[in-house]
């Protein structure tokens, strides 16, 4: 069940950019760790470790940074590593994690359970 934040933060995306990928009209996972960093922005951003708003800008750079650098219709496309890549710069920049703790998006889903 979903709380008023996460329906409000869910359906803020609802037609733009940074919408997440969506299968009869619910939100789409490919893979266990795709939900579970959905839920830990929508739980951090919940208890105030960041702004809802400042992680979806941060997706919406990530996005942009992926776009401008592979040719349209890139089969490697993959909005949920765009997603882990915001949520990791939000975190640290929040300080939640020391930049040590930090790796590359590939390398921090690569070594989550389930991928």
């Amino acid at each position: 069940m979903q709380t008023c934040f996460e329906h409000f933060a869910a359906t803020s995306m609802l037609g733009c950019e940074d919408a997440p990928p969506r299968s009869n009209g619910s939100l789409a996972f490919g893979r266990d760790w795709e939900r579970r960093a959905f839920g830990l922005a929508l739980v951090l951003a919940r208890e105030g470790h960041f702004e809802w708003e400042d992680f979806r800008q941060a997706l919406i750079a990530s996005i942009a940074r992926w776009e401008g650098a592979h040719p349209e219709g890139d089969p490697t496309w993959d909005y949920y590593q765009c997603w882990l890549e915001a949520l990791i710069g939000v975190v640290g920049e929040a300080g939640l994690v020391s930049a040590g703790e930090l790796g590359a998006p590939a390398e921090r889903a690569a070594q989550l359970p389930g991928t």
